[in-house]
């Protein structure tokens, strides 16, 4: 059976392959090896064996199907059928590597930061909004993969074509998000060791804010970000822990009746297994076991008198003002409605015999106005108070 063998690249590049002699030369860790690669060879080094190696993958990595027709294949049930092989078809190792081969691939390993310098200058010169983040030869020398990272879509197909010509070789370039740059290029963390991404953490699963909320955690982004701006992924190791131990506490925020009379939960300590309650009188701290007591207790009818009695008064009642009786109360007596009397009326009456013609005869007024009208309307119209009879608008010729 041939074993199954996990070969990690640059980064955290990593691929599945089964070395055919593993009867005669099994290979070990770390060793180094020439596997095939896309219209080519590629160097890696050996990361996992056997069943690790089988685990690791565990189904999520792409592997060939048997494409036999169904009706040549045969069944379980059929007699002298061969046991399913647990090892998967995945392409073979060619060959482990010789120490020349060793040294070329160290020497390609070293030039890749003189080329990443190279390329960023042509990228400059184009004017792109990317960042390469890291430069890839294949062993062989037969493509170039360019990492970059750009906040939006970047339109490269001009510098594809400069690098074709200037590195003779086939130009890969891909974008990569933040985390994987960070993934690729390494570093060291606030805890002091290298970036799990970059060492031992093969896949970077999704983490969200709620993983911080539900371990108390400080939401400040720069308590909880990583060195590439994102949330650290190791708030999802311990999530499990946080989720199973909050389910013997009580929740947050919710009123529980013990031996006091009613409480509200302030907060928890899984740690220390201790709950803090704030009730009508007094807040308090109390064991989580000593806290089911009381709930069981008062659940199964204990008395509530074996708890220090609780003041139901907190404040006294106002005192009812007396009344006075020094000076008897008078009754209050209507007031006698006195008529005024009426106002004359102003309005001037026309003779019925008086007749002017329409074309010369003022516009006839419902009712003469009263003198603080009339020395109002002075005033808009800019005569102000004038001496008495004195008119500021004179009449119309022929009509006096």
């Amino acid at each position: 059976m041939p074993q199954t063998v996990e070969v990690r690249f640059k980064g955290t590049r990593r691929a599945f392959y089964n070395w055919p002699h593993e009867d005669t030369e099994p290979l070990r860790l770390q060793e180094s090896v020439i596997v095939g690669a896309d219209r080519g060879e590629d160097f890696g080094r050996i990361s996992a064996v056997g069943d690790i190696a089988a685990k690791k993958c565990g189904g999520s990595c792409a592997c060939p199907t048997d494409t036999a027709p169904a009706a040549d294949r045969p069944g379980p049930g059929d007699p002298g059928t061969p046991p399913a092989p647990e090892a998967k078809e995945f392409p073979a190792v060619l060959r482990r590597a010789s120490q020349d081969e060793i040294r070329r691939a160290n020497e390609l390993r070293k030039a890749e930061e003189e080329d990443r310098q190279r390329i960023v200058a042509k990228v400059r010169e184009h004017k792109l909004e990317m960042k390469v983040s890291d430069v890839e030869w294949q062993w062989d020398r037969h493509q170039m993969t360019v990492f970059f990272s750009a906040e939006q879509r970047v339109d490269f197909r001009a510098l594809v074509r400069e690098l074709a010509g200037a590195f003779r070789t086939r130009i890969d370039l891909r974008q990569i998000g933040v985390r994987d740059e960070a993934a690729r290029i390494g570093g060291v963390g606030r805890c002091g060791r290298e970036y799990c991404c970059s060492t031992w953490l093969t896949e970077l699963s999704p983490v969200n804010l709620s993983l911080a909320k539900n371990q108390s955690l400080s939401l400040n982004p720069s308590q909880i970000s990583g060195g590439c701006g994102r949330l650290l992924c190791c708030l999802k190791y311990e999530h499990e822990f946080y989720v199973t131990s909050r389910k013997r506490f009580p929740r947050e925020g919710k009123t529980v009746e013990t031996l006091r009379g009613t409480e509200k939960v302030i907060a928890v300590d899984i740690f220390r297994e201790r709950v803090y309650l704030r009730g009508a009188d007094e807040a308090r701290t109390i064991g989580l076991q000593e806290l089911r007591e009381e709930m069981d207790g008062v659940a199964g009818g204990a008395v509530v008198a074996a708890a220090p009695a609780r003041r139901v008064e907190q404040r006294p009642e106002p005192r009812a003002r007396p009344e006075r009786t020094d000076r008897p109360r008078t009754e209050r007596t209507e007031r006698p409605r006195v008529e005024r009397p009426a106002r004359p009326e102003t309005r001037a009456e026309v003779p019925a015999a008086t007749s002017v013609p329409a074309e010369t005869s003022p516009a006839p007024e419902a009712a003469s106005p009263s003198p603080k009208k009339r020395r109002r309307r002075r005033r808009r119209r800019g005569g102000g108070g004038g001496a008495a009879g004195e008119n500021r608008n004179p009449p119309a010729p022929g009509t006096e």
